[in-house]
């Protein structure tokens, strides 16, 4: 195939006054192609087929108004892929993903550090923001730093007593306890960073005797280096546009509005069904799988802790006991029996 340049290159040639057999040795070209090029001004069409039937054109008003629905989030093409697949869609990801980038513009991946620990030896933790306002809902997420097995819990509240209930539900999750747990600045964990020296943190008092309990070594991550603990941080990314926006847009367009409640049931069957039975795209191994590894490392579960929470006033270091009570102390199996399977519409 000759491209723009070639027949440019023909043209002129042919205007400086070479014959049709010099200007194809000269340039390598077949004469008739020569001649095609010579008795047209563009370059000429090759092979231009009429527009074949798509396997996703039956399928293309139902994904417009999903993105829509969405807005401003973004749905991954494996989530409505899934969606497509119950509705009878037969083809592949690749054509829908094409689709899909006429629908959006493509945004650029932040990169995220990465290092690997050992089994056993570290869990990385993050609260997420769901929702403001009266409603508020945000999402506890630990993620193992070996196997990336990772739980998620929905909270109306940050505070200190549901951080712990929802650390020792993570434990319990992961059948132990690791070694440390990684974190930011996170107000509930550290009330003085570097306080006693480079590296020296002084820890919420409450919080530091929850850790002594459990026997792990809370760390903390580097100021403003939010993505060292990257794998929480990547978790936290897919939790929010494959399970929460899917959530949420299928709820929102009938005028409802997910609860807590709601998002622990959903999330528990989403954490069982697809996040931790998935390969990891990093390590390549299943997370649920992997963690019998993570779990070879761990520390025995310690059981609930009984301390109380206290807490340093503003300016004054007076303490002020609290007794923690726990958000949720449910067993996982009182969730995982209400996840029934959704019927397909």
């Amino acid at each position: 195939m000759v491209l723009a340049e070639g027949a440019m290159e023909i043209r002129i040639l042919h205007r400086q006054g070479l014959s049709v057999r010099a200007i194809s040795r000269r340039t390598g070209h077949a004469r008739n192609t020569v001649e095609r090029h010579l008795r047209c001004e563009g370059v000429p069409a090759y092979g231009v087929r009429p527009g074949v039937p798509s396997k996703l054109d039956a399928y293309k008003g139902f994904v417009v108004e999903r993105v829509t629905a969405a807005q401003p989030q973004r749905l991954p093409g494996t989530v409505l892929l899934g969606e497509l697949r119950s509705r009878g869609y037969t083809g592949g990801i690749t054509i829908l993903r094409e689709h899909l980038a006429t629908l959006r513009p493509a945004v650029a991946a932040e990169p995220i550090v990465r290092f690997e620990t050992k089994p056993g030896r570290q869990m990385q933790v993050d609260w997420a923001v769901i929702r403001r306002g009266a409603d508020s809902l945000s999402v506890f997420v630990a993620v193992l730093g070996h196997s990336r097995m990772a739980y998620a819990q929905f909270a109306t509240d940050e505070r200190l007593e549901t951080l712990m209930s929802c650390h020792e539900a993570a434990f319990a999750f992961f059948g132990g306890t690791p070694l440390e747990v990684l974190y930011d600045n996170m107000r509930t964990v550290v009330i003085g960073r570097d306080a006693y020296g480079p590296g020296q943190h002084r820890l919420q008092p409450g919080f530091r005797d929850f850790a002594h309990h459990h026997g792990f070594i809370p760390r903390l991550c580097r100021p403003y280096r939010a993505q060292t603990k990257g794998k929480v941080e990547r978790f936290i990314h897919y939790l929010r546009h494959s399970f929460w926006v899917p959530l949420d847009s299928r709820l929102r367009p009938l005028g409802l509005q997910v609860d807590v409640a709601t998002a622990n049931v959903e999330v528990r069957k989403w954490l069982r069904d697809t996040a931790n039975t998935r390969l990891h795209g990093t390590t390549e191994r299943v997370p649920a799988e992997l963690l019998v590894e993570d779990q070879r490392g761990f520390l025995p579960l310690a059981g609930i802790w009984q301390g109380e929470v206290q807490r340093v006033a503003s300016g004054v270091n007076t303490l002020k006991p609290h007794p923690a009570v726990p958000t949720i102390q449910h067993p996982l199996s009182v969730y995982e029996s209400l996840l029934v399977p959704q019927a397909v519409q």
